[in-house]
């Protein structure tokens, strides 16, 4: 009976320590620091993306570009005294799965800031979640409509279509004398769907024509329908505004009925290896905008170039670039505010202007949308993006 009683006094004893241990010190060091406050000694930072699904090649390179932003910042001293530690997780470009993460990012991880998927489609299902809890989503890539005005929260650092997109239908008409589209749009797609709006106005705008329109559905791999449809209007240029997986497709199909020098012009969803691994030849001459390119860097750019090749053994990319902006524009908003709590830096986040990043120089304005400049016109040339022309924007 004697060790009976005192077992159970043993036990229960243990049970109240542990409680008061995780729920006095915890809240404590969460409401002090907000997201990231549950570990002393780190910043915590999420990446939500993609590193085994359809677009894996964005995700990873984002992630890439974080690592080495976040390797620079400790071997600095960290932020704020703090080391900066990314956590990781894999949506399989999946929205469901990405909420998911986000919830998980913000309720267990305690995380201080989320670096964003580079698609404008997730970024849309995952960024009211993150802006309903007050921390901060910065999109690395998101260039569609419709993603700032979900809430104060919410960022990205990359060239919108609505500066990209007319640009390029500039420099498509004015200067290579295309003016019969034929414009092609993933139905289920946001980005797409958006993009192909800003298209569509840019063409009737400058004076081109829109002699046929076709859709399809991201994930289709037999474009012969829509080819066929388009090679009886004689367009003089296609314009497709998603992906690449699909875009090489679409092209081996157009030269696979003849259609022998026709191009594709779009956004920088067609910028992946996968473009031309599919595509092949047909993709030659293919054109679209972005806001970097190892190209003609700036003294800033150059070594990033170089650092990125030296630590991974690749060239550096466009969602690299932005992947590395991003975290670094988010920790210089830390140290300005002199907090790590989103709630106390995102104003000092929305104050950013001119940060002279690695993907070009850029600035939030009121309503927390980025001004980047240059517009980058690219274009494949023996397999490889390669500079067109720079088109400078106004900050």
């Amino acid at each position: 009976m004697f060790k009976t009683k005192n077992l159970f006094l043993l036990v229960t004893f243990i049970l109240i320590a542990a409680l008061v241990a995780g729920c006095g010190g915890g809240q404590t060091a969460d409401k002090e620091e907000g997201g990231g406050a549950a570990d002393a000694d780190v910043v915590k930072i999420g990446f939500l993306g993609d590193l085994t699904g359809d677009t894996a090649v964005y995700g990873q390179n984002t992630l890439d570009g974080m690592k080495m932003a976040a390797d620079e910042l400790n071997a600095a001293g960290g932020v704020l005294g703090k080391q900066v530690e990314i956590v990781v997780a894999d949506h399989r470009y999946d929205k469901a799965e990405a909420a998911n993460i986000v919830q998980k990012f913000i309720n267990q991880d305690k995380v201080s800031a989320i670096v964003g998927d580079p698609t404008t489609g997730v970024t849309k299902a995952t960024a009211p979640i993150s802006n309903g809890a007050e921390v901060v989503q910065m999109s690395a890539g998101a260039t569609g409509l419709g993603v700032v005005e979900i809430g104060p929260y919410v960022f990205r650092n990359t060239l919108l279509d609505t500066v990209g997109g007319p640009a390029t239908i500039d420099y498509m008409i004015n200067e290579l004398g295309f003016t019969k589209v034929a414009l092609i749009t993933a139905v289920n797609s946001d980005f797409s769907v958006g993009l192909s709006k800003i298209f569509k106005d840019a063409i009737t705008e400058m004076g081109g024509e829109i002699v046929i329109e076709e859709s399809l559905q991201e994930g289709d791999t037999d474009f012969s329908g829509q080819i066929s449809n388009i090679k009886n209007k004689s367009p003089e240029v296609i314009v497709y505004s998603g992906y690449y997986t699909e875009g090489g497709l679409l092209m081996k199909e157009a030269r696979k009925q003849g259609m022998a020098d026709i191009i594709m012009i779009g956004g920088d969803g067609l910028q992946a290896p996968t473009f031309w691994e599919l595509g092949g030849d047909a993709v030659e001459g293919s054109i679209s905008y972005c806001g970097f390119s190892p190209e003609q860097p700036t003294e800033e750019t150059a070594k990033f170039i170089a650092d990125m090749q030296a630590k991974f053994n690749k060239e550096a990319d466009l969602f690299n670039a932005q992947g590395y902006d991003a975290l670094k524009i988010i920790c210089a908003a830390m140290e300005t505010a002199g907090s790590a709590d989103p709630k106390v830096f995102v104003e000092a986040l929305a104050k950013t202007k001119e940060y002279p990043g690695v993907s070009g120089v850029t600035t939030f304005l009121e309503n927390q949308e980025p001004v980047k400049s240059p517009v980058y016109l690219l274009q494949v040339k023996d397999q490889q993006w390669t500079l067109l022309k720079k088109v400078p924007v106004e900050m």
